[in-house]
């Protein structure tokens, strides 16, 4: 095997540093998310008569919800055991640990208590939001690939990545996974906007989200199969963490798609506008 005929990966995780003050890759891309969603959420809800208070509130409880769930689904998920004999840890989200599904019940939960006290149709909350999560999705992946961390397993693809930052005694060609991830999940903002661009409000109730989750989490359950396991218990399993998490989310992505086909209405975002901002 000759390692030259691969491509190379020894990206520095670390952008620059101001005394104790570390910019990363990661940090960076993962704020990018949210910023750059908000801007097109804005115009997603602008264009159907809502107003951009309504998206910094969403955005305030996207954030907690994003972080504490996906914080909580790795401590819970990947190493319950050691977290909870050392609860502290979990509070050191500086040092990495965060779990995809987990983010994905806690954005779930903060936008079902946000429908709740905004008097929103949650399902029309749902089909915007997940156009947003795609792109952000695709950038956090793209952190991980600068980070080269949720690598794939060993490979001769031509395209295959050998990650110098893993210090192997012998440099091994991996499946660039967090790069098949991020370039599946960002095809997907493109095809979820470009629904909602055809139909705006005539988007079937339903219709984005149940997309979202039937085509993320399908292919999150394939792709796992090239991925590493990311804790040794997962190498006596059938299915690894990943996979077996993937599977209800991709069964209620199909009732949804189901619900869709059986009755596919529009649906209209409820809420109250006050005079002052209607």
């Amino acid at each position: 095997m000759n390692i030259l005929n691969y491509i190379t990966w020894n990206v520095d995780p670390e952008i620059f540093s101001l005394g104790p003050l570390h910019i990363r890759w990661y940090g960076l891309l993962f704020a990018l998310g949210f910023v750059i969603g908000q801007r097109i959420l804005t115009k997603i809800y602008v264009a159907e008569g809502r107003t951009e208070g309504d998206v910094d509130v969403i955005t305030l409880y996207m954030i907690i919800g994003t972080v504490i769930g996906a914080r909580l689904g790795h401590t819970l998920f990947y190493a319950p055991d050691y977290y909870l004999s050392n609860p502290i840890e979990i509070l050191k989200i500086w040092e990495g640990g965060l779990a995809s599904h987990g983010a994905t019940v806690g954005i779930l939960l903060a936008l079902w208590l946000f429908s709740k006290r905004m008097k929103f149709d949650y399902l029309w909350v749902l089909d915007r939001i997940v156009i947003v999560v795609a792109l952000g999705g695709a950038l956090i992946r793209l952190g991980n690939l600068m980070n080269s961390e949720i690598i794939g397993r060993p490979t001769d693809v031509p395209w295959a990545f050998i990650f110098v930052r893993l210090n192997e005694a012998v440099p091994v060609p991996r499946h660039p996974a967090q790069l098949y991830e991020s370039l599946m999940v960002f095809g997907l903002f493109v095809l979820l906007y470009g629904l909602w661009s055809k139909y705006r409000e005539a988007t079937p109730r339903g219709l984005l989200f149940g997309l979202f989750v039937t085509l993320l989490f399908s292919f999150r359950f394939l792709v796992e199969f090239v991925k590493e396991n990311q804790e040794a218990f997962e190498d006596e399993l059938t299915f690894n963490m990943g996979q077996l998490l993937s599977l209800p989310l991709v069964i209620l992505g199909l009732v949804i798609l189901f619900m869709v086909w059986r009755n596919p209405k529009p649906a209209r975002p409820g809420g109250r506008l006050t005079e002052s901002n209607a």
